[in-house]
Formats: C-alpha cells, sequence, structure tokens
C-alpha cells in the first residue's frame, strides 16, 4: 500500500525505539493511521521533519505498509499550524484523544477530517470553546452511527416536550421522566435539549449539552480517564 500526499493531521506521537517517533494520524482519506516517522528524533535528520508533525498543523504526508503500522516516506506542510494556548490547548488535546480512543484504523470519516479542521481553526480564531467541543462531540458520534436524535423522545418517536424532563439511555435514546432528579440519573429538560437539537448553547442549554456529551460518550470511551481532562484540571487557575 503506497499513498501520495494525503492531507492528515498528527492527533498523537511518542518516541519509537531509538531515533524514531510513533504517530496517530487522523486522514483525510484514510481515517486513523498508525505510522512510524524513522529518525524523526535525529537532530541532523529529522529536525525539519519534527518541527512539521506538530498537532493542530494540516498536513500533506505520504506513508507505504502492508502491516497496520505504516511507514511514513514524506511529509509537507498544507498550510499554517493553529497555535493554541491555556484552555483552547487542552480542549484541542481532548479533540485527538477521543478520535484516537473511538476511531477504528483505516476508517475513512471525510466529513468528519473537515469537521475536525474547521473545529481546529475556530479554537485558533478565539470562537467560544464550548460551542466547538459540542458541535464537533456530536458530529463525532453521528459519524459513528450513535446519532443523538435530541428533538424526539427515543421510544415513541414523540416530539419533545419543552416542560417535560428527559433520561438518557445509550440503547434508547430519550425518556421522558417524572424529574430533575429522577432515579438517581442524569436527567435533562427538554427546553434545553431541544435549543441543543437547533445549535444553542448558551444558557442553562450549556451546561446540559456538557453533562449530556459526557454521559453520551463515557459508554464509548469505557472507564479510562482522558488524559487531557486530567492535565487540564492540573493547571493552576488563572
Amino acid at each position: 500500500m503506497r499513498v501520495s500526499l494525503q492531507p492528515g493531521y498528527v492527533l498523537h506521537s511518542r518516541p519509537y525505539r531509538d531515533s524514531s517517533n510513533l504517530l496517530e494520524v487522523f486522514s483525510a482519506e484514510h481515517g486513523r493511521v498508525s505510522l512510524v516517522a524513522k529518525g524523526a528524533r535525529r537532530k541532523t535528520r529529522g529536525g525539519s521533519q519534527a518541527a512539521l508533525l506538530q498537532p493542530f498543523s494540516p498536513l500533506l504526508i505520504s506513508f507505504t505498509g502492508r502491516s497496520e503500522l505504516k511507514t511514513l516516506t514524506q511529509v509537507e506542510s498544507a498550510g499554517p499550524a493553529t497555535h493554541l494556548r491555556s484552555e483552547r490547548l487542552y480542549s484541542g488535546l481532548y479533540l485527538n484523544e477521543i478520535l484516537v480512543r473511538l476511531l477504528h484504523r483505516h476508517d475513512p470519516h471525510p466529513r468528519l477530517f473537515a469537521g475536525y479542521a474547521a473545529a481546529v481553526q475556530a479554537l485558533g480564531e478565539g470562537v467560544d470553546v464550548e460551542h466547538v467541543l459540542r458541535r464537533f462531540e456530536l458530529q463525532l458520534l453521528d459519524e459513528l452511527g450513535y446519532r443523538l436524535d435530541l428533538d424526539r423522545e427515543g421510544s415513541s418517536g414523540e416530539p419533545l416536550d419543552a416542560a417535560t424532563w428527559y433520561l438518557f439511555d445509550p440503547d434508547t435514546g430519550l425518556l421522558p421522566c417524572a424529574g430533575s432528579n429522577a432515579q438517581n440519573r442524569p436527567a435533562y429538560l427538554g427546553e434545553d435539549l431541544l435549543q441543543i437539537a437547533a445549535g444553542v448553547f448558551d444558557g442553562s442549554a450549556r451546561l446540559t449539552a456538557r453533562r449530556l456529551m459526557r454521559q453520551a460518550l463515557a459508554v464509548h470511551l469505557g472507564d479510562a480517564p482522558l488524559r487531557s481532562r486530567e492535565l487540564f484540571r492540573a493547571q493552576p487557575q488563572e
């Protein structure tokens, strides 16, 4: 298998053997790909390559190989890198981490790739972080086949009522319940859910969206904590 100048982003990088790096890359046409960047940590050979192989930098990558682990053969910049700091950096790392955790290798998602590129750009341009994250999370679940229908009940298909409280069931969807503390499970007000369905994440819908997306993603992420979330919590508050 030979792939030439494929648009992609580095999601994660770690040292591999003596002088190489092991990369997790999100590519436009081949999905998540594991690559070895041979000699990337050698100053005389890999310096310029290592400078390119950074998160949030649009790249053109070439690779080859028959096994799950491919070999990077060429990399070029496809545009200016997005430089993120503070909360925006950890938000970008969060996006990268959930992609690594949830995407199967070699499963292409071109629309999600475009959504990721747009999310990175939005983080760099100062767009509200909560809006960027929630929209991408919803798109990710949709692409993986777990679309959330946030404007109708899961069992009956009836439209949501703004004044009714709902539980989220991963298998069924939204189910009406008696109140905000029903069954000692998180419950969500219909009015907020309808706002989220319309792409509005302001007011009380902001917290509702965060809680709902965390619950929906936890089913697929499993019990292992997210490293990006731990790093953010460990930072001193300004």
